[in-house]
């Protein structure tokens, strides 16, 4: 408990090392830039840091820091370190943050190399011939078998020592048809990612598409693509729409539909049936020349209280 004590209150001698203090900083620092004392604190039994304003252009909130310390049983205050360092208050930059996490769409421009990287969650392994496929993958040790079965060629060896068109039936011939038959092919995170993309920049919840006739799966003008993703995507080939040469939802639509012209207009609303707009009259009671009750012509009548 005294060694805490100790440590936390200030050497006498350290602390009014000021004059030194002073003198260390403006050697670190450019003239003219040590401001005043602006305090200290104990770092330790005998070690003391004496702070010192900056005036630095460009550094506000900076303070020189000092730090002082003498050896048990010594008079003699000896320089330990001089650094600057930012105050509470102090103007720092941002944090650092890397290229990779900086990078939004948009951003390339002509000559510019973007590398991916290897343990990238939208890619996976592609077919390449030299190591098996992945157990989910369609050219698969199952695929191998249907060939033998089927007493078909397989072609063995890496893509790049088979021939340019691979021998037709081989696992080769299947990974190329399927688009695999590269070192690396999109994951299904990376279809989920990008389908994700698509449908919000031209999808069914646009402005675009919530006024437009009809959907582009009954357009002329929509080119269907392959794949899973083209069950629900397509590339539009009407250059005067907004979307032209961009992948849209099915459900996305424009004003440019190819059938927008020849579409019947929908038809109008039926009158309704009870006008409840206007008020009808209804009096408490009934008219004496309405019928409902006969007029009494006798005297006994009006006697009794009939009207």
């Amino acid at each position: 408990m005294s060694a805490t004590t100790r440590s936390r209150t200030p050497d006498r001698l350290c602390a009014e090392a000021v004059d030194l203090a002073r003198a260390a900083a403006e050697e670190a620092a450019a003239p003219g830039v040590v401001g005043e004392h602006s305090g200290l604190v104990s770092e330790g039994d005998r070690v003391v840091t004496h702070f010192f304003e900056c005036k630095e252009p460009g550094y506000r909130g900076w303070r020189w820091a000092v730090t002082v310390a003498r050896a048990s049983r010594a008079k003699l205050v000896t320089l330990d370190e001089t650094v600057l360092l930012p105050g509470p208050d102090a103007l720092l930059a941002p944090e650092w943050v890397p290229w990779s996490e900086r990078l939004r769409p948009g951003d390339m421009g002509p000559g510019d190399l973007l590398p991916t990287d290897a343990e990238d969650l939208r890619l996976e392994p592609g077919f390449t011939g030299e190591d098996e496929p992945a157990p989910n993958s369609p050219v698969s040790e199952e695929m191998a078998e249907l060939v033998e079965a089927e007493d078909l060629e397989v072609t063995a060896g890496a893509p790049a020592t088979l021939p340019v068109v691979p021998s037709r039936g081989s696992i080769a011939a299947v990974a190329e048809e399927l688009g695999l038959r590269r070192a690396r092919v999109l994951s299904r995170y990376g279809l989920h990612t990008a389908a994700d993309r698509w449908e919000d920049s031209h999808g069914p919840k646009t402005a675009m598409a919530q006024a437009a006739p009809a959907s582009c799966v009954s357009c002329g003008f929509l080119y269907p693509i392959g794949g899973s993703l083209g069950q629900a995507f397509g590339v539009c080939g009407n250059e005067f729409s907004p979307a032209d040469g961009r992948v849209v939802s099915l459900a996305y639509g424009c004003g440019g539909h190819s059938e927008a012209a020849v579409m019947p207009a929908p038809p109008r609303p039926a009158p309704p049936v009870i006008d409840e707009t206007r008020v009808d009259p209804f009096p408490l009671r009934p008219s004496p020349d309405s019928g409902s009750v006969p007029v009494a012509s006798d005297e006994s009548s009006a006697e009794l209280g009939h009207s």
